[in-house]
């Protein structure tokens, strides 16, 4: 008979069960593939409307119907963004909306939470899954034959393939010797939700300001949820102001575009910056999710990387030949290929708006803006702007 510290043998071991991680697991629920996910807590719901929200792509709306979420998914707590309009610093100005562009919507306003605790609940029903939570890792080893993980509670997981899904500071990239390099932005985003005296018909609003770039995003009913991403010092201001007095800095910031607003939810800040991964995968290891990269969230693109992350990855380990190890480097090099062209190209796009609308030289505001209003004027442009947003 084994003992109990007898090493647990699967295919895949995953650790992270954010929003990246827990897709993977769940996207290779109808593969022969024996999963472990790793997770220090299962997710919890917060009382009212959670202030942690996505913009998901159609296209990864489409991945999380596929792997049987997006249609358990409370309609009443999903928005989709019919219309975006963007205001530059001075008069820049572009307008972007689905029914120009021949879709449906630009993209759907989800609650992070939504989405993680339906993940969770499919996850404890998967047949090929097993669920360590609450567990934290202790210690990694890698072999020509297997990756190695010890949890601090002293059970052992030996796995073919190791996926780290544990965020921007990933232990399980640390622990693998994976440098990465950051770029602090020495910015902070502030988010809240709010409800609104006027109604949004599913518009996003975002104005690039002298003091940052602020976002409003339509959720259910007369609500919005916004993302103020601005200096450190003015970010630390807004979250010292009185309730009234952060409502009215809001609103006044927006131009009162959706007359008077009531704060819902307590504003938070979470600091910005970039992450650059040399290599998302080594024999036995892949990285995804913000364990691979992060970017400025001025594109609203961070997790829809990562639920693309998730759905290659797991595309890849469910059509692989039967002959081929999970673990195979070559194999994960197929994934990293398929992933490195749109991951540098929103990295590179991301901050280099942020330095482009960050500068006060005159020339920079005036090009900006008018390169705003010349795309605002180009249809066929706006409209390939729109379908590589779409397929994101």
């Amino acid at each position: 008979m084994l003992g109990d510290n007898a090493p647990m043998k699967f295919d895949v071991i995953i650790v992270g069960g954010g929003l990246a991680g827990l897709a993977l697991a769940v996207g290779l629920r109808d593969s022969r593939l024996s999963v472990a996910l790793v997770e220090g807590r299962a997710p919890l719901r917060p009382e009212g409307w959670d202030a942690r929200i996505y913009a998901i792509s159609p296209t990864n709306a489409r991945f999380l119907e596929r792997i049987g979420v997006w249609s358990h998914l409370d309609r009443q707590r999903i928005e989709p963004v019919r219309r975006m309009a963007v205001a530059g610093d001075t008069d820049g100005r572009l307008d972007f909306s689905a029914y120009d562009s021949g879709v449906e919507e630009l993209a759907w306003i989800v609650e992070a939470s939504l989405m993680q605790c339906e993940l969770w609940e499919s996850a404890k029903r998967q047949a090929n899954l097993q669920l360590f939570c609450p567990a934290r890792p202790a210690a990694l080893s890698m072999t020509d034959d297997a990756a190695n993980l010890s949890l601090a509670d002293g059970r052992q997981l030996v796995g073919r393939l190791m996926v780290a899904a544990d965020g921007a500071d990933s232990w399980t990239r640390q622990a693998a010797g994976i440098d990465v390099s950051f770029k602090p932005y020495g910015q902070h985003g502030v988010v809240a939700n709010f409800e609104t005296g006027l109604a949004h018909r599913g518009t996003a609003f975002q104005w690039f300001r002298a003091d940052g770039i602020l976002a409003w995003l339509p959720l259910p009913g007369d609500r919005i949820s916004i993302v103020w991403s601005t200096s450190q010092a003015h970010a630390e201001e807004l979250l010292a102001l009185t309730p009234e007095e952060f409502t009215q800095r809001v609103a006044a910031a927006g131009d009162h575009r959706l007359g008077a607003l009531r704060l819902i939810t307590s504003p938070a800040g979470f600091p910005l910056r970039l992450m650059r991964a040399p290599h998302t995968v080594q024999p036995r290891l892949a990285l995804i999710g913000d364990a691979a990269h992060a970017i400025h969230p001025l594109s609203g693109h961070g997790i829809n990387l990562g639920f693309q992350d998730a759905s290659e990855l797991a595309d890849v380990l469910r059509t692989r030949p039967g002959h081929i190890d999970c673990g195979d480097f070559s194999l994960l090099r197929r994934y990293e290929r398929a992933r490195i062209e749109e991951v540098v190209a929103m990295q590179s796009v991301t901050d280099g708006l942020h330095r482009l609308f960050g500068s006060t030289t005159p020339p920079l505001t005036l090009l900006r803006n008018l390169g705003m209003n010349l795309t605002n004027a180009a249809p066929v442009i706006k409209d390939t702007l729109v379908r590589y947003a779409l397929a994101s």
